[in-house]
């Protein structure tokens, strides 16, 4: 009989709430997510990745969880949270533990990667993951995974990503209280490859820009594994505000006309082609220049794409990824941006889909669920056992336990 589970995932963004669940079969060789449930909200508690208004943010992921749950037909009681915004910070670090000589097991690659964390970061900061990039037995470098070999010493090379404490406090707050439990949470710049990517792109050397739309987070990927993460401080919020700006429009109507009329080839417009505000909107009623919508929207893509190639310039990437650029988010299906990408970044560029998941791939095939969908299949691949994860559940167990006791004293 096989054993199936539920997992779900929730991507709290600062425009869209996303939850998807699905079921998994545990006996199958390859574990693949086939998605049985999609919620989808409004995210009007967040801006840029923090929580501004928290009971209207608890109200919004309420919405997108009862979506979510209408249309699987289960109820959802635990999460992997997808987490983004320019509060997020990543820096390489290294741990080294001794063995006895005997084979190396899941628990030593516990243990190693907990030393990896034992650095010294700022107070107002936390450790949100820890991803191996490469390990050493010994004298042999460049190991993917050690369990099963012998040596005395074992090292391992990790990336380490880290948020701001309140912030992140803050967003366990309010999914606490929308009534389910938190099982890990995951960084946007971690989970958007996961869906996206395959494991040959992952050792030709990639990188994945998910411009969401109050940041853009960036993974760069070689020889399988992570090199190097960031997340920036810009997004399709900050092309929304510029066309309010430069059209002298609300921002409600510049989000509507960025998604209806937007593109980023303003040569490809006639001078003479104009919008009609009051189609879309009973505040604005003049008409203005599509083509000048299009010359403000490049302007602050070109940005965003130059902001990306300045950091694959500092770790010496600029122009040498051979699967080039993959583009995920909801803000990177506007007209014109892969081509836009494609010249700033001088690598081949095209749009990030989902891969290895089945269900109803209908609801989730899009950019825009790249970081909901990686969260789940980073939920379902190492929520099997992982060191990490078990460590993340504990830690809160030992919280929950703390928090009851103080509930007691008078």
């Amino acid at each position: 009989m096989s054993k199936e589970r539920i997992v779900a995932s929730l991507d709290i963004g600062s425009a869209k709430i996303r939850t998807v669940v699905a079921v998994v079969d545990s006996d199958q060789e390859k574990l693949i997510p086939n998605i049985i449930g999609v919620g989808l909200s409004p995210s009007h508690g967040m801006r840029k990745g923090h929580v501004i208004d928290v009971e209207e943010l608890i109200h919004n992921i309420i919405s997108s969880l009862e979506d979510a749950e209408r249309m699987a037909g289960v109820p959802i009681n635990h999460v992997f949270v997808g987490l983004s915004g320019s509060h997020i910070e990543s820096f390489d670090s290294r741990g080294v533990i001794a063995i006895s000589g005997s084979e190396i097991t899941v628990e030593d690659v516990g243990r190693v990667l907990e030393a990896a964390q034992a650095v010294s970061i700022p107070q107002n900061r936390r450790i949100l993951h820890i991803e191996p990039k490469s390990y050493a037995v010994d004298e042999q470098r460049g190991i993917k995974n050690p369990v099963g070999m012998t040596g005395i010493r074992l090292e391992v090379e990790a990336h380490i990503v880290t948020g701001h404490v309140q912030h992140v406090k803050n967003i366990e707050k309010c999914v606490d209280q929308a009534g389910v439990d938190i099982d890990d949470l995951v960084p946007a710049t971690i989970a958007a490859p996961e869906a996206v990517l395959t494991k040959r792109q992952k050792e030709l050397g990639v990188v994945v820009i998910d411009i969401g739309a109050g940041s853009t987070s960036v993974a760069v990927f070689e020889e399988g594994t992570i090199l190097y993460s960031v997340s920036l401080p810009l997004g399709g919020e900050s092309v929304t505000n510029d066309i309010a700006i430069g059209l002298r429009t609300s921002i409600d109507t510049a989000e509507k006309i960025k998604i209806e009329f937007g593109s980023v080839l303003p040569q490809e417009i006639a001078e003479r082609e104009m919008i009609d505000l009051s189609s879309v909107s009973k505040v604005d009623t003049q008409t203005v220049s599509k083509r000048y919508m299009a010359e403000i929207m490049q302007a602050r893509y070109f940005e965003i794409f130059s902001l990306v190639k300045q950091e694959l310039t500092r770790i010496g990437r600029s122009g040498m990824l051979p699967a080039g650029a993959l583009l995920t988010g909801a803000a990177s299906k506007a007209p014109g941006v892969l081509d836009l990408a494609r010249d700033v970044l001088g690598l081949p560029v095209q749009m990030g889909f989902p891969v290895d998941i089945g269900g109803v791939i209908e609801k989730v095939d899009d950019p825009a669920y790249a970081t909901g969908l990686g969260t789940l299949i980073w939920g379902v691949r190492e929520g099997e056992g992982s060191p990490m994860v078990g460590t993340a559940q504990m830690k809160r167990a030992v919280q929950r336990v703390g928090s009851w006791f103080k509930s007691l004293l008078p």
